[in-house]
């Protein structure tokens, strides 16, 4: 077996374009656009649109799609390495036609939608003319889908469905929806579920509210509640009970980007933290010659490594593999580290600063907060340790003895079983 850390020549070319395109180009408009989601925003599309042709040009748009429907097929190493850079501005996964959640609906769409489907939906998703939601969260049930309350009931030639769903990001710019809810309640508890593609104009479709993080008035994720929303009995996806697989689809790699982009944003902190640390002068020395910064800058930049090999490693084994079941405990631990990386290098940066680093004249209050919402999307921290923990015990078995198979004196008294014939000893 060998080992390579090496990126392709002709690759890294194009991640050298890409770094340069999104630090000069790309990052400059998180300053002075609103939302990289509200495609009838014109100040926006005139903005963006002249930079996503560019990278269409480059052939880099939707890298993560087959070419049949534009993309290059990319495995989920050059993503990765795609993403980190990516993750350094709000708009970069827009300009380059892989933003969240319609990356994962795109998936969704081109496995299990019909031809009217494709054409009506996942076409214009594509080019980024429409915007996507996945609706899935519940307010009383969170992300389990066990317990999802959400239903969808047939009716002769379409289903109807009722229930409340719970940050269902971009839903107030978004045409469509894919909605989770439960069309066979005695069902096994993961064949009880169904996925459906909702126009959000449907009537029935309320938007309670408009929720957003932090401080924010009014932000991104909705609170929909679906009152006798009637939609066409072909608008279910994949087979009737198969809503866990189909969102299984999406969930893998969509994990492995949203890791990546995140050290895109941590290196971003650590980036400002070791400029800070050589800049700024107290007690007669700069912070970078105190050793309790350089302590903070050690513990950073060994924790952005360890993470971003645990990422790169996941990635290689899921393109590999090609089975996402397979790479279940490497995609968790991903997930569960994801967010304590990204809050404990980020505090550091914030600390470093002092008092301008809590002030929104930084970006470290708005990153310890989306530490935390990384540590809640796609599942709770807590759900992914718990995987990790099951998926590793599968590899060992309970001893049979009544002492650990580590036992020293059970050890030596092998050992001496075993080289009684060649050695002396003195009991």
């Amino acid at each position: 077996m060998s080992w390579d850390f090496e990126t392709e020549p002709e690759f890294q070319k194009q991640l050298d374009w890409i770094e340069r395109f999104v630090r000069t180009e790309v990052e400059p408009l998180d300053y002075v656009l609103e939302s990289p989601d509200d495609v009838r925003d014109e100040k926006r599309n005139k903005l963006v649109r002249p930079l996503q042709a560019e990278v269409r040009k480059h052939k880099l748009w939707a890298c993560h799609l087959e070419p049949d429907l534009g993309g290059q097929g990319y495995g989920q190493v050059k993503l990765a390495l795609m993403n980190e850079i990516l993750g350094r501005s709000r708009f970069a996964p827009t300009v380059f036609g892989c933003q969240a959640p319609d990356s994962g609906n795109a998936e969704i769409l081109a496995k299990y939608g019909t031809p009217e489907q494709k054409k009506r939906y996942l076409q214009p998703l594509l080019d980024n003319q429409i915007v996507s939601c996945f609706s899935m969260t519940e307010p009383q049930g969170g992300a389990d889908p066990k317990v999802f309350a959400t239903r969808a009931e047939l009716q002769g030639d379409d289903w109807v469905i009722n229930g409340e769903k719970w940050f269902s990001s971009n839903a107030r710019w978004a045409s469509f929806m894919i909605t989770m809810a439960v069309t066979d309640p005695d069902a096994a508890p993961y064949r009880k579920l169904s996925a459906f593609i909702v126009p959000t104009d449907a009537p029935g479709v309320n938007i309670v509210r408009n929720v957003g993080v932090g401080d924010e008035p009014e932000g991104a994720h909705a609170y929909i509640r679906y009152q006798d929303v009637r939609i066409p009995k072909d608008h279910l996806l994949g087979q009737r009970g198969d809503g866990f697989v189909v969102a299984q689809t999406r969930l893998g790699g969509g994990r492995i980007h949203h890791a990546m982009r995140t050290i895109g944003q941590v290196k971003k902190a650590f980036d400002l933290m070791c400029e800070r640390a050589l800049s700024r002068t107290t007690q007669g020395s700069a912070l970078a010659d105190k050793q309790m910064v350089q302590e903070k800058i050690a513990d950073s930049w060994i924790e952005i490594e360890q993470f971003r090999l645990l990422v790169l490693r996941t990635a290689w084994r899921i393109d590999r593999y090609k089975d996402y079941l397979k790479v279940r405990k490497d995609i968790a631990a991903v997930k569960a580290q994801m967010p304590k990386v990204f809050h404990d290098v980020v505090i550091r940066a914030l600390q470093i600063h002092g008092s301008l680093g809590v002030t929104p004249e930084m970006p470290f209050v708005d990153q310890v907060l989306e530490s935390f919402v990384m540590g809640l999307a796609d599942g709770p921290t807590e759900v992914h340790k718990i995987t990790v923990a099951r998926q590793v015990l599968r590899d060992y078995q309970p001893t049979s003895g009544l002492f650990p198979t580590g036992h020293i004196p059970a050890l030596r008294e092998a050992a001496i079983r075993k080289f009684a014939g060649r050695i002396e000893l003195e009991v």
